[in-house]
């Protein structure tokens, strides 16, 4: 199927019902495994295309359309929105006090479901079964293993590739692909040090965890600096240290979070090994009466495109929007869970970049090096995405994947 030449008309009818679903879905924002309004619109939508629905880990949705023998696609969205107040002004901002769609899932919900209606009136132009999930609480890195947990992998269909895209503040128009990591890893740590508490005036009788912290954190800045090699990616946050309630009594414990980012699973496991071994190290230094704690939570997995699957996407970009659009993106330090999904089924995947910013406004920023400054990024109060073209954009997007391998000529 050409499907750069066949499909604009048809994605454009589709902009009538997506732009006002996707305000509607702006102005009502939804929380991680809380997303019940949205989980019920989109289902509604796929049902009444003629997908076969199922839900699963609470608000997940699955929407399955069997079209005779061929390959299988599956293709998600993330749904969950984010504590973030609302500043962008806009018409449609949530009224929600407290929360906002800052990361762009709402226009992921309505560009996959603009592509599953495209393929759903289009049927005699593929073959194969197409797969249609849509995701809870990625913010949380939940919701792909809530899913999982509820039997997605017994309960679908075995696809063959998996896709999945997101809207990010790079100009509008514009596709980024890369084959291998595109987000990084990440980890989040909770650790606790001992001491042994005693009245400020009396230090002599103490093992201060605050100074303990203090040279855990100063040395935990050697992890990256001078035990990851020169060009190899990293990032060591120490997010929060917190000990002790009032001035004059010095306390039995502090806590440290951190955070970690790595594209490389052996640089995780040795930035893991180095944590570990610093802060047992100064807790031996230090005296501390008993053995730190580590609690690993909110871990994303690699997110590292199949790079046979990552060219076969490009080259149906690079037909549909023409060579100029599409690029080779760096990879990104943001980490996300969609992974789990394909990683339990044993499939490739692709993940793509979708920019919404319009081309004046970007390269303006870009020439004058003000792009962190001038232009509101994911999760910032700010961000808000120009709803056409990238709607559009991002619709034709997962059609024109699905099609790479669901196309009749294809196939």
């Amino acid at each position: 199927m050409d499907f750069a030449n066949s499909a604009a008309d048809g994605i454009e009818q589709e902009l009538a019902w997506q732009v006002p679903l996707y305000e509607q879905l702006h102005r009502n924002p939804e929380l991680g495994l809380a997303e019940h309004q949205t989980s019920a619109a989109v289902t509604a939508k796929l049902a009444a295309w003629g997908f076969v629905v199922r839900h699963f880990g609470g608000t997940g949705v699955v929407g399955v359309l069997a079209n005779g023998p061929g390959p299988g696609v599956l293709a998600r969205a993330d749904m969950d929105a984010l504590p973030v107040t609302e500043a962008t002004g806009a018409r449609y901002a949530s009224a929600v006090p407290g929360v906002m769609h800052a990361c762009a899932h709402d226009m992921h919900v309505v560009a996959l479901l603009g592509a599953a209606k495209y393929l759903a009136d289009h049927r005699d132009a593929w073959r194969g079964t197409y797969t249609a999930l849509f995701q809870p609480a990625e913010e949380t890195a939940a919701g792909s293993q809530a899913m999982l947990d509820d039997g997605l992998a017994a309960g679908i269909p075995q696809p063959d590739v998996a896709l999945a895209q997101h809207v990010m503040p790079t100009e509008e128009g514009t596709i980024g692909t890369t084959p291998g990591p595109v987000l990084s890893a990440g980890d989040s740590v909770r650790i606790t040090v001992h001491g042994r508490g005693a009245h400020g005036s009396m230090p002599h009788k103490s093992v201060d965890p605050v100074v303990l912290a203090a040279s855990i954190v100063l040395r935990l800045q050697t992890v990256v600096s001078r035990e990851t090699i020169p060009g190899e990616f990293a990032v060591l946050t120490v997010g929060s240290v917190s000990a002790g309630a009032t001035a004059n009594i010095i306390p039995d414990r502090a806590e440290l979070l951190l955070n970690l980012r790595t594209y490389d699973l052996a640089v995780r496991a040795a930035m893991v090994a180095a944590i570990e071994r610093i802060v047992r190290g100064e807790c031996a230094a230090a005296g501390s009466p008993q053995e730190p704690e580590f609690e690993y939570y909110d871990q994303y997995p690699l997110t590292s495109n199949d790079a046979e699957a990552n060219a076969r996407v490009t080259a149906a970009f690079t037909r549909t929007f023409g060579a100029d659009a599409v690029y080779r993106t760096a990879p990104q330090t943001a980490s996300e869970d969609f992974s789990r999904i394909p990683d339990a089924f044993g499939i490739p995947y692709v993940y793509w970049i979708v920019g919404s910013v319009p081309p004046e406004t970007y390269r303006r920023a870009v020439a004058n090096g003000t792009v962190d400054a001038d232009i509101p990024a994911n999760h910032s109060p700010s961000f808000l995405p120009a709803v056409d073209p990238t709607v559009r954009v991002a619709t034709r997007a997962q059609a024109a994947a699905a099609l790479a391998y669901l196309g009749a000529d294809e196939a």
